[in-house]
């Protein structure tokens, strides 16, 4: 598996494989890890930061789960089980079009051409999806899990081998953990009821009582 992810990167960086560059900048994030880091939340912390400093972001997502595979704008009121479950979240929690599709080269376009005034593209997950061309990378680590055993697929749990980290432009690690980069920590502060969200809790208001917690998405 090394070997193919190898020669694959290695096809686009001498060209043999083409790749497409936009017309406005792209900013990457994902990892090298199988299975949830926290790259959504760090998208929204992302788009957030953009936004304050007066540029207007577009999010692509390759939208896992998707009953879609051409792309398609994806808003608050989307069926997740058309555009995914983690760009709906995208969607409402944004304020940014948000477009998905399997082909993210093709879902980038369509939203630049949707939604003329984006100025900065966030790509959700897709570091190994190589097809379009970024002008930065951030790779996100699970501090906690780590890399695993440290081998590949399928013996282990790496899509890419720890050295990839080194040609990312940033490392963060999300939660507690000895791998270096920027820290990262979620903490939510609000509980909504699944039968009504207008109805809302704090962590305190289950001080002393039987709760049951589901998490949808890691």
């Amino acid at each position: 598996f090394g070997l193919l992810a190898a020669a694959r990167r290695g096809l686009y960086r001498s060209g043999w494989l083409s790749s497409w560059r936009l017309t406005v900048p792209v900013v990457v994030v994902g990892n090298i890890t199988v299975g949830g880091t926290g790259k959504t939340p760090l998208v929204l912390w992302l788009a957030q930061f953009f936004r304050e400093r007066g540029y207007s972001p577009g999010i692509v997502s390759r939208g896992y789960g998707a009953a879609e595979s051409a792309p398609c704008a994806v808003t608050p009121l989307s069926d997740p089980a058309q555009s995914g479950d983690e760009p709906l979240l995208l969607a409402r929690r944004s304020g940014c079009p948000v477009w998905v599709g399997r082909d993210r080269v093709a879902a980038a376009q369509a939203l630049l051409r949707a939604e003329p005034q984006c100025d900065v593209l966030l790509c959700d997950d897709g570091l190994q999806h190589y097809r379009l061309r970024r002008d930065a990378e951030i790779a996100v680590v699970d501090g906690t899990r780590g890399f695993g055993n440290g081998w590949l697929l399928p013996a282990g749990p790496l899509r890419e081998g720890v050295g990839r980290l080194r040609s990312v432009d940033a490392v963060v690690v999300n939660g507690v953990g000895e791998i270096n980069g920027y820290a990262m920590t979620l903490a939510g502060a609000t509980f909504r009821s699944l039968a009504d969200p207008a109805v809302t809790a704090s962590a305190a208001d289950f001080f002393g009582k039987k709760a049951a917690a589901v998490a949808g998405i890691g």
